[in-house]
């Protein structure tokens, strides 16, 4: 029998999760053909079928029952096994993910100063990458927002951030003292792909379960807010991205009445690494409000 591929078992572990490839695929990343080419290689090296797809949907076999466990146990001590290998290793090298309108320097240059010979990197990520830019090892920290999935991660609360309304100049609100749900109750607001994020910074549902008002597809902040720029929608932001600066047809009006937003740090729940632990401490330190 031929070893298993890791990547094969963590596609059969994702699908399973989900019981949905498209989904599945938009997790991991992959086109939703390539995923099942990936779920037919494996059940090709285990010797069965491991899901059943119909048209009433995915399903895992008595087989794939039988193996889930095994996998994801599987994927855990391979995890495992990396870290220890690299904390007993101690490393020097770490690479710290930032999101727009964060700033992580603080943090930086505290764990720099307690750890000279480290080599420190930091390295901008767009909103929706850093669960997989953690998960891939492109960095092993990621100051970033809620709402994030934290499977495998470690994920800590730094602080609360308000959230603004974002406008054209010549929208009716624009210039406004504040605002709050009921002033944008009509207002089409952009949708992003991912659901999570999409129904977190849209409100949907609103207070008292009714649904937020539909808005144009984006796939990429500049996307958005050449819509909101047209007037062709508004947006809910956190207060951070007006403090970096925004497109000077736009402005921002305070948001009165929701819960703030989060900022967080994340590490990989695994990750024993001396260097991952202070920069969490430094983080901790440095950005905590």
């Amino acid at each position: 029998m031929r070893d298993l591929d890791l990547r094969l078992v963590r596609c059969f572990t994702t699908v399973a999760s989900h019981l949905h490839y498209g989904r599945a695929a938009a997790e991991l990343r992959i086109a939703q053909p390539s995923l099942s080419r990936q779920i037919s290689r494996l059940e090709a090296q285990v010797g069965t079928r491991l899901l059943d797809r119909s048209r009433q949907g995915t399903r895992l076999t008595e087989a794939g029952e039988e193996f889930l466990p095994h996998a994801r146990e599987l994927l855990r001590s391979s995890e495992q096994a990396v870290a220890a290998a690299r904390a007993a290793a101690r490393p020097t090298r770490i690479t710290v993910g930032h999101t727009a309108g964060l700033i992580v320097t603080p943090a930086v240059q505290d764990l720099r100063r307690k750890h000279p010979d480290a080599d420190v990197r930091t390295l901008h990520l767009e909103w929706h990458e850093p669960r997989g830019a953690l998960l891939d090892r492109r960095v092993d920290a990621a100051l970033t927002r809620l709402p994030l999935r934290t499977g495998d991660l470690r994920v800590t609360v730094l602080h609360d951030e308000q959230k603004l309304l974002l406008v054209a100049r010549g929208h009716r609100l624009a210039g406004r003292g504040s605002v709050t749900l009921d002033d944008i109750e009509g207002e089409p607001i952009p949708r992003f792909p991912d659901p999570e994020w999409d129904a977190y910074w849209r409100i949907d549902p609103r207070p008292g379960g009714r649904p937020a008002p539909d808005g144009p597809p984006v796939d990429t902040i500049e996307d958005k807010l050449e819509h909101i720029a047209a007037g062709q929608a508004v947006a809910i932001v956190p207060a951070a991205l007006h403090a970096v600066g925004i497109r000077p047809d736009l402005t921002t009006v305070p948001l009165h009445g929701v819960e703030p937003g989060h900022v967080v740090v994340a590490t990989r729940a695994a990750d024993r690494s001396r260097l991952v632990a202070a920069f969490r401490a430094s983080a901790r330190d440095c950005l905590s409000r």
